[in-house]
């Protein structure tokens, strides 16, 4: 599947307006970014959390680097083959790096069946 940088941002900022309310509305100083692919190169990763988990926090305030959300382009678009396909690995990868921010580890994803 081929899409350029522009159109997946919108994609994303697509489908994170269609998440549920109480999922993003507990979201403080997150960032969400956009990267074609991770450091590495690889294709194997379709997103990342780069933060400290509401539940390993004590103190956090003003001041502090937002946390990211990173979701990773080539990755996303090398592992579907329909725009269908792409929106819904879009949706699990933002709920999966959100749950993170949360303090949900993926094995607890794993059993809720996001990961």
């Amino acid at each position: 599947m081929d899409m350029d940088a522009a159109a997946f941002e919108e994609l994303v900022i697509d489908e994170l307006d269609l998440l549920p309310d109480d999922m993003v509305e507990g979201l403080e100083n997150v960032v969400f970014v956009v990267e074609d692919r991770p450091e590495d190169g690889s294709l194997d990763l379709l997103g990342l959390y780069d933060g400290l988990a509401l539940t390993e926090r004590t103190q956090y305030g003003m001041g502090e680097l937002p946390d990211r959300i990173v979701l990773y382009r080539e990755p996303h678009l090398a592992q579907c083959q329909t725009l269908h396909e792409l929106r819904d690995e879009v949706h699990t990868t933002l709920v999966h790096e959100i749950a993170h921010f949360y303090g949900i580890d993926d094995e607890q994803l794993h059993e809720m069946g996001w990961a």
